[in-house]
Protein backbone atom coordinates (compact mmCIF):
# COMPACT_ATOMS: atom_id res chain seq x y z
CA UNK A 1 0.00 0.00 0.00
CA UNK A 2 1.41 3.29 -1.07
CA UNK A 3 -0.12 6.90 -0.37
CA UNK A 4 0.94 10.60 0.56
CA UNK A 5 0.22 12.68 3.19
CA UNK A 6 0.41 16.16 3.53
CA UNK A 7 1.41 18.55 6.28
CA UNK A 8 1.79 22.73 5.92
CA UNK A 9 3.04 24.10 8.77
CA UNK A 10 5.59 25.16 11.18
CA UNK A 11 8.04 22.24 12.13
CA UNK A 12 10.03 23.47 14.80
CA UNK A 13 13.96 21.72 15.65
CA UNK A 14 12.98 20.11 19.14
CA UNK A 15 9.15 20.34 18.66
CA UNK A 16 6.97 20.79 21.76
CA UNK A 17 4.28 17.99 22.93
CA UNK A 18 1.71 20.94 21.64
CA UNK A 19 3.90 21.63 18.35
CA UNK A 20 3.76 17.50 17.57
CA UNK A 21 -0.08 17.46 18.51
CA UNK A 22 -1.42 19.80 16.06
CA UNK A 23 0.84 17.92 13.56
CA UNK A 24 -0.61 14.69 14.42
CA UNK A 25 -4.23 16.35 14.10
CA UNK A 26 -3.53 17.20 10.41
CA UNK A 27 -2.05 14.03 9.73
CA UNK A 28 -4.94 12.65 11.57
CA UNK A 29 -8.01 14.02 8.71
CA UNK A 30 -6.06 12.52 6.16
CA UNK A 31 -5.98 9.39 7.55
CA UNK A 32 -9.27 8.95 8.47
CA UNK A 33 -10.44 9.80 4.96
CA UNK A 34 -7.91 7.04 4.09
CA UNK A 35 -9.22 4.53 6.52
CA UNK A 36 -13.10 5.10 4.53
CA UNK A 37 -11.31 4.15 1.41
CA UNK A 38 -10.75 0.77 0.34
CA UNK A 39 -8.82 -1.45 1.31
CA UNK A 40 -8.75 0.20 4.98
CA UNK A 41 -12.77 0.47 4.84
CA UNK A 42 -12.97 -3.40 4.66
CA UNK A 43 -11.12 -3.67 7.57
CA UNK A 44 -13.06 -1.45 10.49
CA UNK A 45 -12.62 -4.62 12.91
CA UNK A 46 -9.02 -3.76 13.19
CA UNK A 47 -10.86 -0.57 15.01
CA UNK A 48 -12.51 -2.00 18.19
CA UNK A 49 -12.31 -1.29 21.59
CA UNK A 50 -12.86 -4.54 22.56
CA UNK A 51 -12.12 -7.38 20.04
CA UNK A 52 -13.75 -10.68 20.51
CA UNK A 53 -11.47 -13.46 20.34
CA UNK A 54 -8.80 -14.17 17.60
CA UNK A 55 -9.65 -10.43 16.48
CA UNK A 56 -6.81 -7.73 15.98
CA UNK A 57 -7.03 -4.24 17.42
CA UNK A 58 -4.71 -1.47 16.42
CA UNK A 59 -6.43 1.23 19.17
CA UNK A 60 -4.19 1.88 21.92
CA UNK A 61 -5.65 3.88 24.30
CA UNK A 62 -3.33 6.83 25.94
CA UNK A 63 -4.83 9.10 28.50
CA UNK A 64 -8.47 10.31 27.18
CA UNK A 65 -7.67 9.43 23.27
CA UNK A 66 -7.95 5.51 21.51
CA UNK A 67 -4.94 5.87 18.59
CA UNK A 68 -5.60 3.81 15.42
CA UNK A 69 -2.22 3.56 14.13
CA UNK A 70 -2.11 2.77 10.16
CA UNK A 71 1.53 0.56 10.86
CA UNK A 72 1.41 -1.46 13.91
CA UNK A 73 3.11 -4.63 14.79
CA UNK A 74 -0.26 -6.45 15.71
CA UNK A 75 -0.96 -6.01 11.51
CA UNK A 76 3.15 -7.32 11.34
CA UNK A 77 3.47 -3.63 9.22
CA UNK A 78 6.47 -1.44 8.70
CA UNK A 79 6.90 1.75 6.45
CA UNK A 80 9.50 3.43 4.43
CA UNK A 81 8.86 7.46 4.01
CA UNK A 82 9.99 9.61 1.88
CA UNK A 83 9.32 13.21 2.45
CA UNK A 84 9.35 16.64 0.10
CA UNK A 85 10.45 19.03 2.53
CA UNK A 86 9.78 22.77 0.85
CA UNK A 87 10.85 25.19 3.12
CA UNK A 88 11.70 29.08 2.24
CA UNK A 89 15.28 30.48 2.03
CA UNK A 90 17.78 29.98 -0.69
CA UNK A 91 19.89 26.47 -1.55
CA UNK A 92 22.38 26.24 2.01
CA UNK A 93 20.32 28.39 4.33
CA UNK A 94 18.59 24.49 5.91
CA UNK A 95 20.33 25.09 9.11
CA UNK A 96 19.81 28.84 9.25
CA UNK A 97 16.15 29.11 9.60
CA UNK A 98 14.20 26.88 11.49
CA UNK A 99 16.68 25.00 13.10
CA UNK A 100 18.55 21.83 11.56
CA UNK A 101 17.06 19.69 9.36
CA UNK A 102 17.07 16.03 11.22
CA UNK A 103 15.46 17.56 14.56
CA UNK A 104 13.08 18.84 12.49
CA UNK A 105 12.65 15.27 11.01
CA UNK A 106 12.52 14.22 14.70
CA UNK A 107 9.75 16.14 15.67
CA UNK A 108 7.77 14.73 12.57
CA UNK A 109 8.27 11.53 13.12
CA UNK A 110 7.39 11.88 16.73
CA UNK A 111 4.08 13.70 15.22
CA UNK A 112 3.28 10.40 12.84
CA UNK A 113 3.23 7.79 16.01
CA UNK A 114 1.11 7.61 18.71
CA UNK A 115 2.41 8.79 21.96
CA UNK A 116 4.21 6.39 24.27
CA UNK A 117 3.10 7.92 26.95
CA UNK A 118 0.02 10.31 28.62
CA UNK A 119 2.92 13.02 29.39
CA UNK A 120 3.17 13.25 25.35
CA UNK A 121 -0.10 14.51 24.97
CA UNK A 122 -0.71 17.84 25.71
CA UNK A 123 -2.15 17.66 29.37
CA UNK A 124 -5.22 19.68 28.46
CA UNK A 125 -6.04 17.97 25.32
CA UNK A 126 -8.76 15.89 24.83
CA UNK A 127 -10.56 13.97 21.21
CA UNK A 128 -12.47 16.50 19.24
CA UNK A 129 -15.51 15.38 17.46
CA UNK A 130 -14.22 13.20 14.76
CA UNK A 131 -10.86 11.87 16.90
CA UNK A 132 -12.77 9.01 17.86
CA UNK A 133 -10.62 7.07 17.50
CA UNK A 134 -7.63 9.50 16.13
CA UNK A 135 -5.86 7.82 13.34
CA UNK A 136 -1.97 8.28 13.21
CA UNK A 137 0.91 6.60 10.96
CA UNK A 138 2.50 4.57 13.42
CA UNK A 139 2.61 2.65 16.06
CA UNK A 140 6.09 3.39 17.29
CA UNK A 141 8.83 5.70 14.61
CA UNK A 142 10.79 1.66 15.15
CA UNK A 143 8.80 0.95 12.47
CA UNK A 144 10.17 2.72 9.57
CA UNK A 145 12.48 1.24 7.81
CA UNK A 146 13.81 3.73 5.80
CA UNK A 147 13.77 7.55 5.83
CA UNK A 148 14.89 9.85 2.97
CA UNK A 149 14.46 13.46 2.68
CA UNK A 150 14.88 15.94 -0.58
CA UNK A 151 15.01 19.36 0.45
CA UNK A 152 14.10 22.41 -2.00
CA UNK A 153 12.86 26.08 -1.83
CA UNK A 154 9.31 27.11 -1.30
CA UNK A 155 8.67 29.35 -3.54
CA UNK A 156 5.95 31.56 -1.75
CA UNK A 157 5.80 34.51 0.82
CA UNK A 158 6.06 33.21 4.38
CA UNK A 159 5.86 35.10 7.43
CA UNK A 160 7.97 32.53 9.26
CA UNK A 161 10.74 31.19 8.25
CA UNK A 162 9.49 27.93 10.09
CA UNK A 163 7.06 27.26 7.75
CA UNK A 164 7.24 23.98 5.58
CA UNK A 165 5.13 22.51 3.14
CA UNK A 166 5.58 18.79 3.60
CA UNK A 167 4.88 16.13 0.99
CA UNK A 168 5.17 12.33 2.63
CA UNK A 169 5.27 9.46 0.37
CA UNK A 170 4.55 6.68 2.55
CA UNK A 171 5.11 2.68 1.97
CA UNK A 172 3.52 -0.26 3.89
CA UNK A 173 4.97 -3.49 3.52
CA UNK A 174 4.73 -6.69 6.36
CA UNK A 175 7.68 -7.98 8.11
CA UNK A 176 5.37 -11.07 8.45
CA UNK A 177 2.15 -12.05 6.05
CA UNK A 178 -0.61 -12.64 7.92
CA UNK A 179 -4.57 -13.08 7.00
CA UNK A 180 -5.15 -9.96 8.79
CA UNK A 181 -2.40 -8.05 6.11
CA UNK A 182 -2.84 -9.92 3.44
CA UNK A 183 -5.63 -7.32 1.72
CA UNK A 184 -3.72 -4.22 2.94
CA UNK A 185 0.01 -4.48 1.47
CA UNK A 186 -1.14 -6.08 -2.54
Amino acid sequence: MEFRLFYRGPLKSNGTIKDKQMIRRGIHKQLKELWSQQPLSYHHEFLKVEPKDGEVSVLMPVGKFHFAPLVSSRLHLVAEIRVLFLRPGAPGQLIVHGGDLDNRIKTLLDALRVPKEVQEVPADDEPKEGEEPFFCLLEDDALVTGVSVDTDRLLEETVDPGHVILVIHVRVRTFTLSWNNMALVG
